[in-house]
């Protein structure tokens, strides 16, 4: 097998920063390359945690550093991932003062209980020498200071093996000025699922992904039998009925890739599959078959 990689660096007209369409663009791949050599080297899980780990660090994003302030001025951050060798998902929900909230949720695989929320998960994250990090950036201040809201913001990576297994790893800063308490669908098996059939990372207004069930959607759907290509267009053709919003990135165990979104949004996005590299920021859907012929 083939390995893949996908990452998403988020839905929406690019709200979340004031970088140029070139800067994200050569962001994405600059992170792409290096969690491809951590994919061969390490596997799957590995991966999509360094790859998201990556894009948490960078403040171009709304994950880790530069995530987005609720209404109270704080910035509380999502995360999850899931490896299908071993079908435990795991993530923290609302998270202060940290700088990788991926780590955390991937630190979670190996205790009793695997999604910790809020106050309590930041005091079992400190016992667990997690350091403190301030992730609030003077750009997200300033928008905090003006109420600018947004609807979106997430990143996201999905990777399959050379062994076939699939990961899936998603984080959030929010959308900003929401309500404190509110919960994002980044740390539900609705934004970040995996399975031996299939893995999704998805972006979006998280309460649409939420009430749609998506990432899970899609991975049973392929655990059923369907084809990703359909089982995504399925799920989105459904979600367009009823006006939801959202965009996602998905891989297959026969080595089937998609990128592709409901009307009227934009899912910025970097695929690789051996030698070959994809990146685009006006994210036309890709759907890039199991044995692509040679560039």
């Amino acid at each position: 097998m083939t390995p893949r990689l996908i990452l998403h660096a988020g839905a929406g007209l690019r709200e979340r920063t004031r970088a140029s369409a070139e800067q994200i663009e050569a962001r994405l791949d600059d992170i792409l390359t290096a969690a491809w050599a951590v994919l061969t080297a390490e596997g799957a899980r590995a991966c999509v945690r360094y790859a998201v780990e990556q894009l948490e660090h960078e403040p171009l994003f709304n994950a880790g550093t530069g995530s987005k302030l609720q209404a109270d001025g704080v910035a509380r951050m999502s995360a999850s991932i899931m490896s299908a060798d071993d079908g435990i998902f795991s993530g923290v929900i609302n998270v202060e003062g940290i700088a990788h909230p991926v780590v955390a949720a991937d630190r979670l695989h190996g205790v009793p209980h695997h999604v910790l929320a809020g106050t309590p998960a930041l005091d079992w994250l400190r016992c667990a020498g997690f350091s403190a990090h301030d992730p609030v950036t003077d750009q997200r201040r300033e928008e905090w200071r003006e109420g600018r809201a947004g609807r979106t913001g997430t990143v996201g990576a999905v990777a399959l093996d050379a062994t076939g297994v699939i990961a899936a790893a998603t984080s959030t800063g929010g959308v900003g000025m929401e309500q404190p308490g509110r919960v994002s669908d980044s740390a539900t098996v609705a934004g970040n699922y995996a399975s031996a059939m299939a893995g999704v990372s998805v972006t979006g207004v998280g309460e649409h992904i939420v009430h749609h069930a998506v990432a899970a959607r899609v991975v049973v759907r392929c655990t059923d039998g369907l084809a990703l290509s359909d089982a995504v267009l399925r799920t989105l053709d459904e979600a367009s009925q009823r006006e939801y919003q959202f965009g996602l990135i998905a891989l297959a165990a026969d080595g089937s890739l998609v990128a592709n979104q409901t009307p009227g949004v934009q899912t910025l996005y970097a695929a690789r599959c051996g030698e070959r590299a994809l990146s685009f920021l006006q994210a036309p859907a890709l759907h890039w078959p199991a044995k692509p012929s040679p560039s």
